[in-house]
Order: structure tokens, then C-alpha cells, then sequence
């Protein structure tokens, strides 16, 4: 799973799903070479309307699969102010992890999710990225929790 600190967004500005969506399409398609911000968005939004990522505890992990995509992408988003994500407990989200993975690499794409739904049930963890100061701590505090 690939992940860097151009993949954190800390001050995401969307004040819906869909445009919490978009604004991280548009986002992520800057950081990696070949993606497009519509086709993550479309992506995106697909998996969504199966039903919502938001797994609880302020917390959602909106992820798909992505052609001419050859690695696996870990991204972490912040609202300050929370978005209704018709998370499971009904309380709006405030970290999103999402998580881009090959068409192909069904295994691996369902792997990563397994790996990062583990680390989302350590409660500290979750504290100290909500009270992260800035970008860098939040990639710190990701990084380091991440299994090499």
C-alpha cells in the first residue's frame, strides 16, 4: 500500500458526500500521474451508492477500484467541521481514509481494507489523528501505525 504525505488532506471544505467526494477525486487525480479526476469520482460515488463507506465513530473509508492504476493508494482526508456520511451510527464523519487499488488486484485491494479497518479499531489512534495539528502529524501518526 502506497502512501505519502501528498495524500494527506487536512482541511477538506466539502459540506456534502458528493462533494466531499469530488473534492478528494480532484485532490488525489494530482498526486499520481494517470488518474483523472472524473474517473475517481465516478468510482468513487459508484461504490458509495451500493452503500455508505461510513463505518462509525466519525470515520469513513471510501475506496474503489481504479483502471491504469498499478499500485495500491492510501489517502487520509480531514473536515473540520464533519459531513453526513449516513455512517452506520448516524453521526457524521470527520476522517476519511480512502483507498485506491488496481482493477485487477481484487486480493490486495481487499487486503488493504482488512489492514486499515484493523488499525480504525484502535480508539487511541483515531483520537490522535482527530487532534493532529496539521498535515505532517497526521501522515506521522498514519505512517507509524502502518504495518511496514
Amino acid at each position: 500500500m502506497f502512501f505519502s504525505p501528498q495524500r494527506i488532506f487536512d482541511t477538506l471544505q466539502a459540506k456534502t458526500k458528493t462533494e466531499l467526494l469530488e473534492e478528494l477525486s480532484l485532490a488525489l487525480a494530482q498526486t499520481e500521474p494517470g488518474l483523472e479526476a472524473k474517473s475517481l469520482f465516478k468510482v468513487l460515488k459508484a461504490r458509495e451508492d451500493l452503500g455508505s463507506t461510513g463505518i462509525g465513530k466519525g470515520v469513513a473509508i471510501p475506496h474503489g477500484k481504479v483502471a491504469n492504476l498499478d499500485k495500491t493508494l492510501l489517502a487520509l482526508g480531514r473536515s473540520p467541521e464533519g459531513i453526513d456520511f449516513a455512517s452506520q451510527d448516524g453521526e457524521k464523519c470527520f476522517l476519511f481514509f480512502v483507498l485506491l487499488g488496481p482493477t485487477e488486484a481484487t486480493g490486495e485491494h481487499l487486503r488493504a481494507l482488512a489492514q486499515i479497518s484493523r488499525l480504525l479499531k484502535k480508539e487511541e489512534l483515531i483520537k490522535q489523528l482527530y487532534q493532529a495539528p496539521d498535515a505532517q502529524s497526521l501522515y506521522e501518526i498514519l505512517n507509524q501505525a502502518l504495518p511496514d
